[in-house]
């Protein structure tokens, strides 16, 4: 489901988004992001506007002290330039709105598997550690499941990468249709799944995602040769209080891999 939205943050000068996004540009976590070099394209440009425009108004300030500073009022001089200072305020405002956006959009894309559109792992570890704070802070609890597709290899094996990038995405949409409102899930990795049913003991966390389960299971992806069907296999675990994340995540790595022994395609707990 998508991320709840935040509300709007101080306005930010304009020297200060320009350092912003200088630092976005220059973090290497975002170097293979695929709207880096847009946001790099309209920094440069940016960053020639403004220089176009200094330019310019140097060349106009001269040309007007030379051949109007002897006629005009002192009222009249500062009118022209109060008019010229709400000019240049507008064309800035428009280039901090496209880099606030700009920016907005890369902080998104960051968080978002491209390939799912789910939360990716980033997005996944700082949800969870919001909910664990938010246990601390008022007691309750989560459960989180950890799914993985059934002989995916297999499938890329045997149907092409193309065919095992489908099968994802219909995964995805699979578990978006299945889940609460309030429920959060994100691609861990490859083809791993997590699934984070906050306020949710693990008994009633096994029926949402057997809920899950049995929509992947009626997946039939069109093929060659005849219809793919699609299984995952899930492991559920209850946060327990004050633990860290890896010990939450590996108890349900460990429930997942007794799913996979007892024969895939189902549900099992720790």
């Amino acid at each position: 489901m998508p991320e709840p939205s935040q509300p709007p943050g101080p306005e930010l000068s304009e020297d200060a988004l320009i350092a912003r996004i200088e630092a976005l540009l220059a973090d290497p976590a975002h170097a293979d992001n695929p709207l880096r070099d847009a946001l790099a394209g309209l920094y440069r440009h940016s960053a020639q506007q403004r220089g176009r425009l200094e330019r310019l108004v140097r060349i106009s300030d001269g040309y007007h002290l030379f051949e109007r500073a002897s006629n005009e009022s002192l009222a009249q001089r500062y009118d022209k330039q109060l008019r010229r200072i709400e000019k240049i305020a507008r064309i800035s405002d428009r280039y901090q709105n496209s880099l606030r956006e700009v920016s907005e959009a890369l902080k998104e894309a960051a968080l978002r598997d491209p390939l799912t559109g789910l939360g990716n792992r980033r997005f996944l570890i700082e949800r969870i550690k919001e909910e664990n704070q938010r246990c601390a802070r008022g007691g309750g609890g989560y459960t989180l499941a950890l799914g993985d597709v059934d002989r995916f290899k297999m499938i890329n094996d045997r149907y092409g990468h193309e065919i095992g990038d489908q099968t994802l995405c219909e995964i995805a949409a699979c578990i978006r249709r299945a889940l609460r409102e309030y429920d959060l899930c994100g691609r861990w990795g490859g083809e791993e799944f997590l699934i984070v049913l906050p306020e949710t003991r693990i008994t009633d966390a096994a029926q949402v995602v057997e809920r899950v389960r049995a929509e992947i299971e009626r997946i039939a992806l069109p093929t060659v040769r005849e219809p793919l069907a699609v299984t995952a296999s899930f492991g559920l675990t209850e946060y327990r209080p004050g633990e860290s994340l890896s010990d939450t995540v590996n108890r349900a790595d460990v429930a997942l891999y007794r799913a996979k022994a007892a024969g895939r395609n189902r549900i099992d707990s720790v």
